[in-house]
């Protein structure tokens, strides 16, 4: 069954379906699902809310509600507790890592105080409300992994299950708003999307790469000093 009939039926207008939707729709449920990863990490996506923009061109576009909500649901969660275990493991030092300085005592005082709300309202909120800081704090700062699935899954259902009401119901309108407006700059934006989403997740590995390192030399560092204290 194709998910995405309207873009080949033949009664469709074709000035309704620019470059963007024909090579989003190529992604299909499997893409979304590794944007939706991508999008809850600590990697930067060029375009804030990447996945809420997917989702709603896909379901516009003739895709299952129910499989593309899933689709996203399950990628941003193991985005998100990716973030919360590298937050869990790495401490205070990933909060200095990847968090700016300006937004610390902020994220820090808020998960310590809300922890539940510091979860729920960034994964449910669109941009400018950045995420990947919470999940860390959260991570950082104790919070139960139990309590961090149910309460993250929870927010990401109502927000993507939104979008893709508004998707089914008025997701036309924004396509031909989007046709109009983005049309000839399509092309320009996939390969900036893609460049700089490959940039950013190389970074990601090789920041993760070195963290790894300093942790390892630190616990060398400490086995040495017990030793000899020993």
């Amino acid at each position: 069954m194709n998910v995405f009939a309207p873009l080949t039926h033949p009664a469709a207008p074709r000035a309704h379906h620019p470059l963007v939707p024909r090579w989003v729709a190529h992604l299909g449920p499997l893409g979304l699902f590794l944007v939706a990863i991508v999008d809850s990490s600590v990697v930067p996506l060029p375009i804030p809310g990447t996945t809420d923009l997917l989702l709603l061109l896909f379901v516009s576009h003739g895709g299952s509600p129910w499989l593309f909500v899933l689709s996203a649901v399950a990628g941003s969660i193991l985005g998100g507790y990716t973030t919360w275990h590298l937050g869990r493991r790495g401490g205070e030092a990933a909060l200095r890592r990847w968090v700016s300085p300006r937004l610390l005592r902020r994220i820090v005082g808020w998960v310590g105080q809300h922890p539940i709300l510091a979860v729920f309202l960034p994964a449910l909120l669109p941009p400018p409300i950045p995420l990947s800081p919470f999940l860390l704090a959260s991570g950082a700062l104790g919070v139960v992994r139990s309590r961090f699935l149910a309460t993250f899954a929870a927010a990401r259902i109502l927000r993507y299950g939104l979008i893709a009401w508004l998707a089914v119901a008025y997701g036309r309108h924004v396509v031909r708003l989007w046709s109009a407006v983005l049309q000839k700059w399509s092309t320009p934006l996939l390969w900036t999307f893609s460049l700089v989403m490959v940039g950013g997740i190389a970074f990601a590995i090789v920041k993760l790469r070195r963290q790894t390192k300093t942790e390892a030399a630190e616990d060398r560092a400490i086995e040495a000093t017990t030793a000899r204290v020993s």
